[in-house]
C-alpha cells in the first residue's frame, strides 16, 4: 500500500540517487553530467544582485548557491519560480518563441523546478512541478502539472534497474493473451526482433539469450534524468513521468504520458495531442497520436499513427500503420496497417502487414472453448470484409479477402489471394482461389505502388517487400496449385494413386477444356459441412501465370541491370533448385534456412546484441536481390519442368510475359472503369459531368497512367531482349 511520507523539508531536490547505488566518489549527479556534459568553467554562480533581482520577483530557492547559470543570463524574464536543488540554466535572453501561432517570452514564470538542467532561451511557464530532467535548447513548456523523472527510470524498456525486483520488468504479451509469446520491449526494437522472439517459443537457448541481450543492451545504474530534445513544445498536459523525448516532439493537451521513449527529430517530428494517455511504451519517428488515444505495453512503428480514441494494449504496431477508433490487444501486426473503425477489434494475432481491417470485424476473443482463445495468423494483405467475425484459432494464407459474414468455425485457408464466402443458403463455405488476380487486378497491382508511395521514412530500419508477387506469395501459390491438383483428381474418382500421380491426373483435367466436377476443400474449416472450391480451373491458370509472370519479370529485370545478354551467362550465376521455404520477419521476406542460422548463432553466442542481430537483416536484405532472382528462375524451371531453360523456352516465356503483362495493363484498367460505370454510383449525382468533377474521371487517375507507362516499359524491354535471342540464335 503506497503511503505519503513526512520528509526533512531540506529533502526536496537531493539524494536522487539512494546511497545504496551511488558508486565509491561519486555524487548524485555524475550520470546527469554524463547526459549533458559541459566544458570547464560553462556554469557559473550567481551574483548578488543577481539574487537580489530574482527575489524581487517573487522567486526563491532552497540555496541560491546551487542555482547554475551562463553568461548570458537576465535575470528578469525569470518571476514567481521556485527552485530546489541543483538547478543549472542556459542562456536567458530578452526574446519571444513562437510556435504556430503561440508566442511565449524566454524565460521562467509561475514553476516549481527541482534539480533540472534547462537549455539556451527555453520557455517555461505555469509547470506546477518539474524535476530531474535535461531540457534542450529552444524549448516551450506551458501550463503543465507533473513532470518529472525518477531515478529507476527505464524510458519504456523491459530491463529492470539494481535492486529491483523480477516482477517489475514489464513484458509484451504478443500474439496470445495468455502470455506464452511474452517479448521484453526495447528501445529500437523491430517487428522483426518481436516476430523471431515470439514465435520461436521452443528455441530455449534462443529465449534465454535474448532476455539476457535485451538486460545488457541497456545501462542498469539508477540516475538518469529524463531528456527533452531540443525545439521540443509541450502545452497544456497534464502528467509527464519518465519520459525521454527527441527533438522538435510536440506535445498538447495529453493526460497522461508515463515510461516512453519517444523519438522525433526535424525531419521526422513526432506529434502527441488531446486527452492521450501513454503508458509503458516506446514511439518511432514521425508518428502521431491524437484525440483521446490510450495505448499501455506497446512499440508503435515509425510513420504510424493513433486516433480518434483508439486502444492499443500489448501490442507491437509496425511502421507506416494506422489505427483510428478501434480496440487493439495483444497483436504483433507488421508495416503497413490500417483499421480504422470505431466498431472493429483485434485481439490475439499476427498479420503480417500490408492489412486492412473493416468496420465491424470482430477477430478476437470470442471464447469458443474452456481453453484461451488462442490466435490468428494472418499473412500479408490480410484483409477481413465488414461485419466480418472470426474464431480462434485460425490461418489464413497473404492477400486472402473475407466477405462479410460471422464465420461459425475456425478456418485455414491455404489459398493466397483468394475470397472467401460463408453461404448461408447453401450451408457450406466458398472460397475462390486467385480472386484478385481475376477480378480486382486495380486493387492489386497498386498494392506494390501504394505501400511505396506510404512509405515515408527517412531511417528505414526494417527492410520490407512490398511487391505482392515475392518468394512468400509464389510458394503459397505453388503449395495452393498442388492443393488444386489433388482435390481436382480426388473429385475425378483417383484415390488409389500415389500423391504424385493424383497431382499429374488432376493436372491433366485442369489443363483440358473440359468442365471438372465441383471441387471440396479439405481440412479449412472445423465442421462436417462442404468446402467449395469455385472456379477452380480459372483460378490454377491464372496462378500459373501469376508464377510466370514473377519469373520472368524478375529475371528480364536482372538482365537488364545488370546488362546481361546470353542467356547461358544467366544460367551459370542462378542455376540451382527453387528454395522453398521463405519466412516474413516483420515485412521482410527471408530465407528460412537464413533465420535458422540466425537463431543458432544467437543462442550459441555468436551473435550477442541487438545491433549485431539487426547487421544480420541488413546483410539478408542485401543479398535478396540474388535470392529473388535465382528463385525466380528457379519458379521458371519448375514451370517448364526442366532444369534448365533453353533459348527457345525463354524465348517462349517472354512472350507469354507480355502477354500478362498487357493482361494486367487492360485489367487494371477495366476494374477501375467497373466502378466507374456501376450505374448505382451515379445515383447520388445529377449527372455524369458531377459525377467526374466529383470523383475523377478513370482516364485521369495516376495509377492509371502509370501502371500503363509501366507495361508500355515491360513490353519494351521484352522486345529488345526476344530481339537479342533472335539476333543469338541465328
Amino acid at each position: 500500500m503506497y503511503n505519503v511520507n513526512l520528509l526533512p523539508g531540506s529533502n526536496l531536490g537531493k539524494n536522487f540517487i539512494p546511497e545504496q547505488y551511488l558508486p565509491k566518489n561519486k555524487d548524485e549527479h555524475y550520470l546527469r553530467n554524463e547526459q549533458n556534459p559541459r566544458p570547464e568553467g560553462y556554469w557559473r554562480h550567481l551574483r548578488d544582485d543577481e539574487v537580489e533581482r530574482l527575489r524581487k520577483n517573487n522567486n526563491s530557492a532552497e540555496n541560491w548557491s546551487e542555482i547554475l547559470v551562463t553568461e548570458k543570463f537576465d535575470p528578469d524574464r525569470i518571476f514567481h519560480a521556485n527552485f530546489f536543488g541543483l538547478v543549472r540554466i542556459g542562456s536567458v535572453q530578452n526574446s519571444i518563441l513562437q510556435h504556430h501561432d503561440l508566442q511565449l517570452p524566454v524565460g521562467i514564470t509561475n514553476s516549481k523546478v527541482i534539480s533540472c538542467d534547462i537549455g539556451d532561451n527555453v520557455a517555461i511557464h505555469n509547470v506546477s512541478y518539474l524535476a530531474h530532467y535535461i531540457i534542450g535548447d529552444r524549448c516551450i513548456l506551458f501550463n503543465i502539472d507533473e513532470m518529472h523523472t525518477t531515478n529507476y527510470a527505464k524510458f519504456g524498456n523491459g530491463i529492470i534497474k539494481q535492486g529491483e525486483p523480477e516482477t517489475v520488468r514489464v513484458w509484451l504479451d504478443l500474439m496470445n493473451e495468455a502470455g506464452g509469446r511474452r517479448v521484453l520491449p526495447f528501445d529500437g526494437m523491430l517487428p522483426a526482433d518481436a516476430w523471431i522472439w515470439s514465435k520461436y517459443r521452443d528455441d530455449t537457448a534462443l529465449q534465454e539469450k535474448l532476455i539476457e541481450i535485451t538486460q545488457k543492451q541497456f545501462d542498469d545504474r539508477r540516475g538518469y534524468y529524463g531528456f527533452i530534445g531540443e525545439q521540443c513544445v509541450l502545452k497544456n498536459s497534464r502528467i509527464l513521468k519518465d519520459v525521454n523525448m527527441g527533438p522538435f516532439c510536440y506535445i498538447k493537451g495529453a493526460n497522461k504520458l508515463k515510461n516512453l521513449t519517444i523519438h522525433s527529430s526535424p525531419q521526422e517530428p513526432t506529434q502527441i495531442g488531446e486527452g492521450v494517455e501513454l503508458v509503458n511504451g516506446i514511439i518511432g519517428y514521425g508518428c502521431s497520436v491524437f484525440y483521446g488515444c490510450k495505448a499501455v505495453r506497446f512499440i508503435l512503428g515509425e510513420n504510424s499513427s493513433l486516433k480518434y480514441g483508439a486502444r492499443l494494449i500489448h501490442s507491437f504496431l509496425g511502421d507506416n500503420s494506422t489505427i483510428s477508433c478501434c480496440e487493439v490487444l495483444n497483436n504483433l501486426i507488421f508495416p503497413a496497417h490500417e483499421q480504422h473503425h470505431n466498431n472493429s477489434f483485434l485481439i490475439a494475432a499476427v498479420v503480417k502487414g500490408q492489412s486492412n481491417i473493416a468496420a465491424g470485424a470482430t477477430i478476437g476473443s470470442n471464447h469458443n472453448s474452456r481453453a484461451h482463445d488462442n490466435e490468428i495468423s494472418a499473412g500479408r494483405g490480410f484483409w477481413p470484409g465488414l461485419c466480418t467475425s472470426l474464431k480462434h484459432s485460425s490461418r489464413f494464407a497473404s492477400f486472402v479477402l473475407l466477405a462479410k459474414a460471422d464465420y461459425p468455425a475456425e478456418l485455414d485457408i491455404p489459398f493466397p489471394f483468394a475470397l472467401l464466402n460463408n453461404n448461408t443458403a447453401k450451408d457450406r463455405l466458398e472460397v475462390l482461389p486467385a480472386y484478385w488476380w481475376m477480378y480486382n487486378m486495380y486493387a492489386l497491382a497498386r498494392n506494390t505502388w501504394k505501400f511505396n508511395n506510404r512509405d515515408k521514412r527517412i531511417n528505414k530500419a526494417q527492410h520490407i517487400e512490398f511487391d505482392f508477387l515475392a518468394p512468400d506469395t509464389v510458394e503459397e501459390i505453388f503449395h495452393a496449385r498442388r492443393l488444386l491438383e489433388l482435390w481436382t483428381a480426388q473429385a475425378g474418382g483417383a484415390q488409389t494413386e500415389s500423391l504424385d500421380q493424383m497431382a499429374q491426373t488432376g493436372r491433366r483435367m485442369l489443363n483440358t477444356e473440359n468442365a471438372i466436377p465441383e471441387i471440396y476443400g479439405q481440412n479449412m474449416e472445423k465442421s462436417a459441412r462442404k468446402v467449395v472450391i469455385l472456379k477452380a480451373q480459372k483460378a490454377y491458370h491464372a496462378y500459373g501465370d501469376m508464377l510466370f509472370y514473377y519469373a520472368v519479370k524478375n529475371i528480364a529485370d536482372f538482365l537488364r541491370i545488370n546488362r546481361i545478354k546470353n542467356l547461358d551467362e544467366f544460367i551459370q550465376v542462378f542455376k540451382s533448385g527453387r528454395e522453398r521455404h521463405w519466412e516474413n520477419i516483420g515485412g521482410q521476406i527471408v530465407r528460412q534456412n537464413d533465420v535458422d542460422k540466425l537463431r543458432s548463432d544467437i543462442g550459441s553466442g555468436k551473435v550477442n546484441t541487438w545491433q549485431e542481430i539487426h547487421k544480420k537483416y541488413d546483410d539478408f536484405w542485401k543479398k535478396y536481390p540474388l535470392d529473388k532472382q535465382q528463385h525466380a528462375y528457379a519458379t521458371l524451371c519448375d514451370l517448364f519442368e526442366v532444369e534448365y531453360i533453353t533459348k527457345q523456352q525463354w524465348i517462349q516465356a517472354l512472350k507469354k510475359a507480355a502477354k500478362i503483362q498487357q493482361f494486367i495493363c487492360d485489367q487494371v484498367y477495366s476494374t477501375r472503369k467497373k466502378d466507374e460505370d456501376n450505374p448505382f454510383r451515379q445515383v447520388t449525382f445529377r449527372n455524369r459531368d458531377e459525377m467526374t468533377a466529383t470523383l475523377g474521371s478513370v482516364e485521369d487517375n495516376d495509377f492509371i497512367k502509370q501502371i500503363r507507362e509501366t507495361s508500355a516499359d515491360f513490353i519494351r524491354n521484352v522486345e529488345e531482349l526476344l530481339e537479342i535471342q533472335y539476333r543469338h540464335s541465328v
